[in-house]
C-alpha cells in the first residue's frame, strides 16, 4: 500500500486543523496509509481524518513510549531519536504533504526533497524550490498519489 506522510506543527489553529483533517480523510478515501509524527496538532488532526474514513495510521514517535502517540494512531513506532525521527518519516513515506508547519516541518521537507520524494505544500508560509503547491486537500492528495504512480 501507498504510504503518504503528513507533516506539520505539533499545534495548530482551527483552520489548519480542519485542513489537516481533510488531508487525512482524502488519504484514507484513496486507500493509502497515513504516516505522521504521531503527536498532536496537524499530526493528530490528519490521523483523526483518516480514522474517520476507516483508514490506517502510523505514528513515528520521537520518544520511547507508545503511550505518547495521539489516540488516532493505529501503529506507533517509537524511535527515542527526538527530531532525528524526521528522517525516518521522510524515508518511510512515498510522498509527503506539508500542512502549515514550523522548523521541524521544514527539516522534514528538506530531508524528503534530498531523498527525491514529492513534497506537496498546503497552507504553508514557505516558498521552497522543488515542492508543489496545492490548492486544497483533495488536490494535495491527488498530486501526491499521481507522483507515486509515475515513479
Amino acid at each position: 500500500m501507498i504510504q503518504i506522510g503528513v507533516i506539520g506543527a505539533g499545534s495548530c489553529d482551527t483552520e489548519l486543523r480542519r485542513t489537516a483533517e481533510e488531508v487525512g480523510a482524502e488519504i484514507a478515501k484513496n486507500n493509502a496509509i497515513m504516516l505522521c509524527g504521531g503527536l498532536g496538532g496537524v499530526m493528530e488532526a490528519a490521523a483523526f481524518g483518516a480514522k474517520k474514513q476507516g483508514g490506517t495510521t502510523i505514528g513515528i514517535l520521537p520518544g520511547n513510549s507508545r503511550q505518547s502517540a495521539n489516540p488516532c494512531i493505529d501503529i506507533a513506532i517509537v524511535t527515542d531519536m527526538g527530531h532525528a525521527r524526521n528522517v525516518i518519516i521522510a524515508q518511510s513515506s512515498d510522498a509527503l504533504i506539508a500542512v502549515g508547519g514550523e522548523y521541524g516541518t521544514l527539516s522534514e521537507i528538506a530531508h524528503s526533497l534530498k531523498m527525491g520524494k514529492t513534497v506537496v505544500i498546503l497552507d504553508s508560509k514557505w516558498e521552497i524550490e522543488g515542492t508543489i503547491k496545492a490548492k486544497n486537500s483533495k488536490d494535495a492528495v491527488r498530486i501526491a498519489i499521481d507522483s507515486i504512480k509515475v515513479k
